[in-house]
């Protein structure tokens, strides 16, 4: 083939290897497996006292963890949350915080210690092969598990094993208390049926208290709004999760009102709660074209223009709506509480 000079040029074959290459591969295929190192006993391996002493330390640990699983239940008691005591509440988490810590650790660095000191370290290769559902394969996986019973020493050290059952046992019960104590004292759905509005309370600003005046709302606006007075109140917290409210102006020929609703809304101002009726996360995003809300936690989405109806996610109910007026002083005021229990529709269930 001639180049662009018309100079004979010889093409190389696609496939031959260039000499550089040709001298690599040599070299790979001289390259001997070296094999394992020299195996290195461990001092476990090889003084029965230090075995002894390394399978006290794993127990220990294992203890340390009953001990810590055993002081998180008590220190829940003994360190309860006092409402408006934020410092209750940083020494309540702090004392939990450490104790589940202790628990979950001693579980942790005593399966390490175990493995590193007493189970086999013995250096395997493992040939791959297909995985089949034989009889052959299944008598192979129980010997393996066998095997591993015999090099870890499960099954004859039974201060280790005895130990590890009671740290497992015990991991899970403080959970237990905490989430059993989550169940309020009286029935959910009288609990979240009232709140603190009641006729006249007029609505304020969140976080400041702020009161609104209907004038202050403008259209395609949206108020994250309390109780006026909340924030003197001692559990202001716990009342604040059931009273939120969000508030919004719409053209009033946008608003498609329930006939026994007319009268809760003032010239296109609507007040619904805050509280998702699926979980209880906070609706907190408002779409001023579509008239929607967002509960940004599981995507539910409420029509503000048709009574905060469902119109798509997992809640399964509208959210509540709060009925509103002026009082003389042109400030919106509530006209009574909530007529449904607001936050998560499971709350209507009665307690058992």
């Amino acid at each position: 083939m001639a180049d662009d000079h018309g100079t004979a040029v010889e093409k190389a074959a696609p496939d031959a290897p260039s000499a550089g290459t040709a001298v690599v591969l040599a070299e790979a295929d001289s390259i001997q497996n070296p094999g394992f190192p020299e195996h290195r006993l461990r001092v476990t391996d090889t003084d029965p006292k230090k075995e002894k002493l390394a399978e006290r330390r794993v127990s220990g640990f294992f203890f340390l963890s009953i001990i810590g699983s055993i002081l998180a239940v008590v220190a829940y008691f003994v360190f309860p949350i006092e409402p408006g005591n934020l410092g209750s509440v940083r020494l309540n988490t702090a004392s939990l915080g450490i104790a589940i810590a202790l628990g979950l650790l001693g579980i942790g660095i005593g399966a390490v210690h175990w493995a590193k000191a007493l189970m086999s370290d013995a250096e395997i290769v493992e040939m791959r092969h297909g995985t089949r559902g034989t009889p052959e394969v299944r008598k192979k996986a129980v010997d393996v598990f066998t095997l591993g019973n015999k090099e870890s020493g499960f099954g004859r050290r039974t201060l280790i094993r005895n130990s590890l059952f009671g740290a497992l046992a015990l991991t899970p019960i403080p959970a237990v208390v905490l989430f059993r104590d989550l169940a309020p004292d009286e029935e959910p759905n009288q609990l979240l049926r009232h709140t603190l509005w009641e006729k006249g309370t007029r609505l304020a600003r969140d976080p400041n208290g702020t009161p609104i005046k209907a004038s202050d709302v403008t259209f395609g606006s949206a108020f994250h709004v309390i109780p006026e007075g909340l924030n003197d109140e001692h559990d202001r917290l716990e009342q604040k999760a059931k009273a939120s409210v969000l508030l919004m102006r719409l053209h009033p020929e946008d608003l498609n009102e329930l006939p026994e609703r007319a009268g809760w809304s003032y010239d296109g101002i609507v007040a619904y709660s805050k509280i998702c009726t699926h979980v209880g996360c906070p609706v907190a995003l408002y779409e001023q074209q579509t008239h929607h809300l967002l509960c940004p936690c599981h995507q539910s989405q409420f029509d503000v223009a048709n009574h905060a109806k469902v119109i798509f996610g997992p809640a399964s109910r509208p959210l509540p709506q709060l009925p509103i007026a002026i009082d003389e002083e042109g400030y919106l005021v509530a006209q009574s509480d909530f007529l449904e229990p607001v936050g998560p529709s499971f709350w209507e269930r009665e307690k058992k």
